[in-house]
């Protein structure tokens, strides 16, 4: 009996020992995931306006000059009013920018009014090709006198010359003391007209229903450059321009005012340039009767 416990004994120590003990789990690392570059493009950050320009150029305080996209170039006679309300307007807080073409930007006051909107509404400047929103905000303006829509501008780049009366005296002459009979009065000169410095050539190049495309050529006929123009004419049925290239367009009611743009401001002698735009009529699209440049009137053809 007690060999037969001694061998059990034994035989349960011996199985005990052989079991293996179960190995630690092993713990897998994951390998870290390699950098990725990312770059982030920040616009439509809040940044402030260093330096006014002009009521449509300023200098960021990055340093960059960038011009604030649909304004108008100012209005001769009422540029320092124009900087005076772009200084009080945009010098005062945080503004927003996005870019429209390199170095000219979409502008944002800290409380979201779109600047060019508010000039344009306030009458500080034209709209650049006037349509949408800021077509109803200049006729607005123009509607209230605001601004270069009043005076003394009336809606014009330069205030018209005012002629001042001169008062003169009558000089009575000495009575003759001999009688003699005047002689007769030298028959009337007639003077050729001086020849107009400018021609311009109005061509519709595509019409459709309610709209049309325009071009204008202007020539200029004079024998000295014209550095800076405006070119200015009337619809005779209404129409309206919507958009305008190579040069700036404002219309109050009928009339219509083309400014240069820089790379079209000066035309040599015997040179021309050409603008275009997009409009709109009614019943009828006839071509305007006449054309003055810089106040000069211009042959047609």
């Amino acid at each position: 009996m007690r060999k037969s416990l001694l061998v059990l004994l034994l035989a349960l120590v011996c199985g005990c020992s052989s079991a293996e003990s179960p190995a630690p789990p092993s713990r897998s690392r994951v390998p870290p995931r390699p950098p990725t570059l990312i770059t982030d493009v920040q616009e439509n950050v809040p940044v402030f306006v260093r330096a006014v320009i002009d009521a449509r150029t300023v200098e960021l305080d990055s340093g960059e000059r960038v011009r604030i996209s649909l304004l108008a170039a100012p209005a001769d006679c009422w540029a320092a009013a124009a900087v005076a309300f772009a200084r009080k307007t945009l010098l005062m807080g945080a503004v927003r920018v996005t870019t429209v073409i390199p170095g000219e930007v979409n502008l944002w006051l800290e409380d979201g009014t779109d600047y060019a909107l508010l000039a344009v509404r306030e009458g500080v400047l034209r709209a650049q090709g006037a349509a949408g929103r800021l077509a109803e905000a200049e006729a607005l303006a123009a509607r209230e006198n605001r601004g270069l829509w009043g005076l003394p501008c009336n809606g014009m780049d330069a205030v018209p010359n005012r002629v001042t009366p001169t008062t003169t005296k009558r000089l009575v002459p000495p009575k003759p003391t001999t009688t003699t009979t005047p002689p007769p009065p030298p028959p009337p000169t007639t003077t050729a007209p001086p020849t107009p410095p400018c021609k311009v050539s109005y061509r519709i190049s595509g019409q459709w229903p309610g709209g049309f495309q325009a071009n204008v050529t202007i020539r200029n006929t004079g024998k000295a450059a014209v550095n800076g123009w405006t070119l200015r004419w009337s619809f005779g049925d209404g129409q309206t321009v919507r958009q305008m290239w190579n040069a700036s367009s404002s219309q109050r009611g009928a009339a219509v005012s083309a400014t240069n743009v820089h790379y079209t401001a000066t035309i040599a002698p015997n040179g021309e340039v050409s603008i275009g735009f997009l409009g709109s009529y009614g019943r009828a699209n006839s071509a305007p009767a006449a054309f003055t440049l810089n106040g000069a009137a211009c042959t047609t053809g």
